[in-house]
């Protein structure tokens, strides 16, 4: 069964670093994109970045140049370095794994977890 863990949240000052890290199992995870979306109080869920099986990236507008996404296939783990950070950028963050295949879109979420930007 598909599992994704995310780990790495807390609180962090404005301007600071942190590093989220979302360990998968139960599934091929390289033949998976990788994504990370995230939830603030009262607002929808939106995407924040992706890297596709091949390594591409793909970011928001509003983390560009500040977030990067990377994945490691022999530990079946993506991260999302953030930079910068700004207290928009509190919020729970989803890690996501999507794959399509034979016309069947296949898709698994994790749990969440929470990042806080405040001083």
């Amino acid at each position: 069964q598909a599992q994704l863990v995310e780990s790495g949240g807390g609180l962090v000052q404005p301007g600071g670093p942190l590093r989220l890290s979302c360990a998968a199992s139960g599934i091929i995870f390289s033949s998976y994109a990788m994504g990370w979306y995230r939830q603030a109080p009262g607002k929808q869920r939106e995407f924040v970045g992706v890297i596709t099986s091949d390594g591409s990236t793909n970011y928001a507008d509003s983390v560009k140049g500040r977030f990067t996404i990377s994945r490691d296939n022999a530990k079946n783990t993506v991260y999302l370095q953030m930079n910068s950070l700004k207290p928009e950028d509190t919020a729970v963050y989803y890690c996501t794994a999507v794959r399509h295949r034979d016309g069947v879109t296949q898709s698994h979420w994790g749990q969440g977890t929470q990042v806080t930007v405040s001083s």
